[in-house]
């Protein structure tokens, strides 16, 4: 899928403010680690995860994704009433029914003619939205949308702890499917889409690339981020990579590029042995990459455009830089964007 007219306008973010560091994780789960005499500082070193963050109890899904849009408006100065899509993309939702983003929709006060839905996909809901939302554009459906997505993962660790805790009956082998809940965190973050002739960024959308591979789609399942969630880690990681690079091959073919072109990369943050394999595997320097994995930890849907958000914000791209966006989520999905002038993309944030 190749773009002609859509922009990538600017980024929006918000962070929890309380961090968990894995060491207090580790601290609460001493009557497992003592039952199993498990080392101290397994966790971050396994996941090279320090910490994760946690929204205050009872936090309403829809207020950060509303906060990160509302930064996101105002920094750009885009007229609101141009906004003909608002797509929600996160696994964390307000309700079943109805959609999260009728609630942002009624905080951002847009017009009746903005389309709105949730999007569910793991962790490349907000991948997928923005894919949909830029075909409208470059269709002359819309001229602008919003994507916009928040990951809560306090109720999933807490109660991650609390089995690991009680259920006498795990063994070192039987935790293992339960590792990957204690690296969930919190983030939330917006995207703004626009038609070429309504941006001031200048910075490109050009195209979308995407494979699946859902034999394994039982290697990771859970009821949402807000329950109880197990993960065949091992086979998860390598049937994932394998997804990957047959994304990429197809991903590089349809852009005539060779791994040279890529100047940088955002990806999905899982953990550094995902990090180290992925690009072994890809055949990319690892130095072309940001992560935020070592702070915020894996937080589903909002990881990779919250990652993006942050590296443009310190710095990381620069101008003529090609980047591409390596999405690969549970299911297994992978979706990969390619996108240039990428630095110039407006970022507006706060919680860091």
């Amino acid at each position: 899928m190749f773009y002609k007219r859509v922009c990538i306008e600017g980024f929006g973010y918000s962070l929890p403010k309380e961090a968990i560091s894995s060491r207090q994780i580790e601290h609460r789960l001493a009557p497992l680690y003592e039952r199993l005499k498990l080392p101290e500082g397994r966790l971050e070193l396994m996941s090279g995860i320090r910490e994760r963050r946690f929204w205050p109890e009872g936090t309403r899904i829809t207020v950060p994704s509303a906060a990160s849009c509302e930064m996101l408006l105002a920094a750009t100065r885009f007229d609101r009433h141009k906004i003909g899509a608002l797509v929600h993309g996160s696994v964390c939702r307000d309700f079943l029914e109805p959609a999260t983003a009728c609630g942002v929709h009624a905080r951002l006060h847009l017009t009746g003619e903005c389309i709105i839905y949730d999007i569910s996909n793991a962790c490349l809901g907000i991948l997928n939205g923005i894919v949909q939302v830029a075909n409208m554009i470059e269709l002359g459906q819309i001229e602008a949308g919003l994507i916009v997505g928040t990951e809560n993962s306090r109720a999933l660790v807490e109660r991650t702890i609390q089995e690991l805790n009680q259920n006498t009956g795990l063994t070192r082998a039987s935790i293992k499917e339960s590792i990957a809940s204690l690296t969930i965190g919190s983030a939330s973050v917006a995207v703004l889409l626009c038609d070429r002739d309504l941006s001031r960024s200048g910075s490109r959308l050009l195209s979308a690339r995407w494979h699946a591979n859902t034999s394994e789609h039982e290697l990771c399942q859970s009821d949402g981020l807000e329950t109880f969630m197990r993960t065949d880690s091992q086979r998860l990681l390598r049937e994932g990579i394998a997804t990957g690079l047959a994304t990429f091959t197809r991903f590089l073919d349809e852009l005539d590029w060779t791994r040279s072109d890529i100047q940088k990369t955002f990806c999905h943050q899982v953990g550094i042995a995902h990090q180290k394999l992925l690009f072994e595997t890809l055949g990319l320097d690892p130095a072309i990459d940001f992560t935020t994995l070592e702070y915020l930890g894996n937080t589903g849907a909002a990881a990779l455009p919250v990652t993006t958000a942050l590296g443009i914000e310190q710095g990381h791209v620069l101008p003529a830089d090609r980047v591409a966006l390596l999405g690969i989520g549970s299911g297994i999905n992978c979706l990969m964007l390619a996108t240039e002038s990428l630095e110039s993309a407006v970022v507006a944030g706060s919680g860091l």
